[in-house]
């Protein structure tokens, strides 16, 4: 077996930087969408998802590849936003196993108010603190870094 590529001091203050600053930027956007939206942020997001698609509606199988996260944690969060009025969700008309989550009327009125606060803490936390070069820089470099762990996956 080799020996583990230990890394330098770099590397290893570019990893800790990464822990904690999206740590610290998750748990910071955590708490404002629930203070002010009720939301937790993973909700948040499958109202965006589903406001931008055609219809306001997605398959779920897309709806769990777009947000990253497994169909098991996507069900869950589905069932918390369908009790509370802000998701519907119906069955696919091509196939028996497919089922589509969709954006309610009282799901884009609550996804209305929630952003411009949402909008501002992502100001906040991490767009603002950053120069353009560095913005850029950033989104590039985890541009890359999500493309090849998406190959990898595929």
């Amino acid at each position: 077996m080799d020996d583990p590529r230990w890394l330098d001091e770099t590397e290893m203050a570019a990893w800790r930087g990464f822990v904690a600053a999206t740590n610290l930027v998750a748990r910071r956007l955590e708490r404002q969408l629930k203070e002010d939206a009720g939301l937790s942020h993973t909700q948040y997001e499958i109202l965006v998802q589903l406001s931008a698609a055609p219809g306001g509606s997605l398959r779920m199988t897309d709806l769990a590849d777009r947000l990253i996260t497994s169909k098991s944690g996507l069900t869950y969060q589905v069932t918390q936003l369908e009790k509370a009025g802000l998701v519907g969700r119906r069955s696919c008309p091509s196939d028996v196993r497919g089922v589509f989550a969709e954006i309610t009327e009282r799901g884009w009125q609550v996804l209305r108010a929630a952003a411009p606060g949402h909008v501002a803490a992502v100001r906040e936390t991490l767009i603002d603190v950053l120069t353009p070069a560095q913005l850029a820089g950033l989104a590039e470099s985890l541009g890359v870094v999500s493309d090849r762990l998406r190959a990898a996956d595929s």
